[in-house]
């Protein structure tokens, strides 16, 4: 089937490079060079969807093969209704979600189990969490200490807004306007504290770009361009 006459919506892409619909219609017609350039330029997106789902970098790795496998085989059955990017993003879901079901993670004990599992973070993932935590202890330091001490208290802790306000010699009411105040500039602590940084989560690029790359062309016998 030849999609050249489809008006495939595009999405922004780099000066020079070409849009969606030549490359979704070059891959239809077997270009594996085209299809590549597709999975480039997708595979991030593919991928923080699929985590967004089953919540483990690995298996969201899996998804993002799976998704690409599936887009190959089923191009010419591409109608261009939706971006390019829409479709491959919402087989990523389907996905994922199947894989859910599958593993029975809905289940609790199922779940409670895959957190278990989860908490063996690899070395990304650890430095990651290390970093995380370090702006939220720099950010929660930073309150004053009025609202740090409610703060602890109510939500590190756990104590209820009547303990607390019995230990610090406050009001419920005082204790309760204390820790609306303190959320709201830990918030904002946070996200500067942050800054661009949180957009380079869960990036998708150099090796784990080129690994899922090449074992999508391995599953569809395609020679690498």
């Amino acid at each position: 089937m030849n999609l050249r006459g489809l008006k495939v919506r595009s999405s922004p892409v780099a000066l020079h490079e070409p849009p969606d619909d030549e490359l979704v219609a070059s891959a239809t017609e077997g270009n594996a060079a085209a299809f590549e350039k597709l999975m480039r330029r997708y595979n991030q997106r593919v991928f923080r969807a699929a985590r967004s789902v089953v919540r483990n970098d690995a298996e969201a790795e899996d998804v993002v093969q799976e998704t690409f496998v599936r887009a190959y085989r089923h191009l010419a059955s591409f109608e261009g209704r939706a971006s390019i990017a829409t479709w491959l993003t919402r087989i990523a879901v389907h996905e994922g979600y199947a894989r859910l079901r599958r593993a029975r993670l809905f289940d609790a004990d199922e779940e409670a189990s895959s957190r278990v599992r989860s908490t063996r973070a690899g070395p990304e993932e650890q430095v990651s969490s290390r970093e995380l935590r370090a702006v939220l202890v720099t950010a929660i330091d930073s309150l004053p200490e009025g609202l740090r001490t409610v703060f602890v208290l109510r939500d590190v802790e756990g104590m209820s807004t009547l303990e607390t306000s019995e230990v610090l010699e406050l009001t419920p009411e005082a204790v309760r306007v204390r820790l609306h105040r303190a959320r709201a500039a830990l918030r904002l602590r946070v996200e500067k504290g942050l800054g661009v940084e949180v957009r380079g989560l869960f990036g998708f690029a150099a090796e784990r770009c080129d690994r899922t790359v090449a074992e999508v062309f391995r599953r569809l016998e395609l020679p690498l361009p």
